[in-house]
């Protein structure tokens, strides 16, 4: 009896109610991290802190790799183009949050069963390359064209698909200029380290982290809305397996707190004594600037407003938020919200899906106030 792929490679399921956190999500948080709540005090992720999500293998791309970019499809002038022709380009540098698609996922009931974060897939870098438009203006997009297509270098298998991870964006996206999308090939001033998609990575300011296709080796110009894996089966917003879903695109608004005092090793619990105790975070939003972030002491019963720092002209990174809290001795929760310039806001209770993306429920934050 021959074997199949599917012999390797399960079918998208949800948690059993009751069921803990198995060997095969285990093996996922091992190779993909979240950003220590307490680095949210950086403006600029250190990308050892940066959070990671890597579908497949990291492709091993050594010194004297010649990696080549090829730009075309529906183009009059396919590309051919090394790192370093694409840096004879005009250089444009942005600071950009990323968030990934299932970041809240394990907050979920049911759960469904994939790399099970909980509020932590978030970083911000400044990311240094080419604009995208530059790339296929030069390439010389024709008439008809309807979808940009990214491949990258990472191959595996989902759900009995064998496949390069691939994403596309609409042709309006990917020729725009507000925001602009990244051919990038730095991060916070240096080479891309290898885990965030040396030597070439798209950027896309304000999607979801499934767009910023990393390790990019094509893209392709098509006439047609591309139906590959992780835009019509993956990354689609679904109650029930049979539903089309709607795709997951622009980052909804979420606040983190630093969560303040001393942590338990094992329940990360906080510690506090009582008085005045600083709170401070940030907060994004893919859809709108963020205009509003409230922060709570009695699990979301009552809100005071926090002073938001101004965003110094980097539309597309968090902001920085602070307020101060007297705490008093007992047990307490502490949550976060934002609320941005088109009036979304993090929910309290969160709407449920079968894939787990697009979560924004409010972070809690359990707070002992010693007497």
């Amino acid at each position: 009896m021959g074997h199949r792929l599917d012999d390797a490679s399960a079918p998208a399921r949800l948690a059993a109610p009751d069921e803990g956190i198995g060997r095969d999500e285990l093996a996922l948080a091992t190779r993909n991290h979240g950003l220590p709540l307490e680095a949210l005090r950086y403006d600029v992720t250190p990308p050892g802190l940066h959070y990671v999500l890597t579908h497949y293998d990291i492709p091993y791309v050594p010194d004297d790799t010649q990696w080549q970019l090829t730009v075309g499809g529906l183009v009059r002038r396919p590309l051919r183009l090394t790192p370093a022709d694409l840096r004879a380009f005009p250089q444009v540098t942005t600071r950009v949050t990323l968030e990934c698609a299932g970041n809240g996922r394990a907050l979920l009931t049911p759960r469904p069963v994939s790399q099970p974060w909980l509020v932590e897939a978030v970083g911000t870098a400044d990311w240094t390359g080419v604009a995208l438009r530059l790339l296929l203006e030069r390439a010389g997009v024709e008439p008809g064209a309807v979808d940009v297509v990214f491949t990258g270098a990472d191959h595996g298998v989902e759900r009995g698909v064998e496949q390069d991870y691939q994403r596309a964006l609409p042709i309006g996206t990917a020729t725009g200029t507000e925001p602009e999308v990244l051919v990038a090939y730095a991060m916070n001033g240096a080479p891309l380290p290898p885990q965030h998609g040396r030597p070439l990575r798209l950027v896309v300011p304000g999607w979801y982290g499934m767009a910023h296709v990393k390790w990019l080796r094509e893209v392709t110009v098509a006439d047609t809305a591309f139906e590959g894996f992780q835009q019509s089966v993956a990354y689609r917003l679904r109650q029930h397996p049979g539903d089309a879903g709607e795709p997951v695109t622009r980052i909804v608004p979420r606040a983190l707190l630093v969560p303040p005092g001393f942590p338990d090793f094992m329940s990360r619990t906080r510690v506090v004594r009582p008085g005045p105790v600083p709170l401070e975070g940030r907060a994004w939003s893919g859809q709108a600037p963020v205009t509003r972030v409230e922060v709570s002491a009695d699990a979301g019963q009552t809100w005071q407003e926090t002073e938001l720092v101004p965003d110094a002209g980097h539309r597309w990174a968090w902001r920085h938020w602070h307020s101060t809290w007297t705490a008093t001795p007992g047990e307490h929760t502490l949550t976060a919200r934002a609320t941005d310039a088109d009036g979304h806001t993090q929910p309290l209770d969160q709407p449920w899906n079968r894939g787990g993306f697009a979560v924004n429920l409010v972070q809690r934050v359990p707070v002992l106030c010693l007497d």
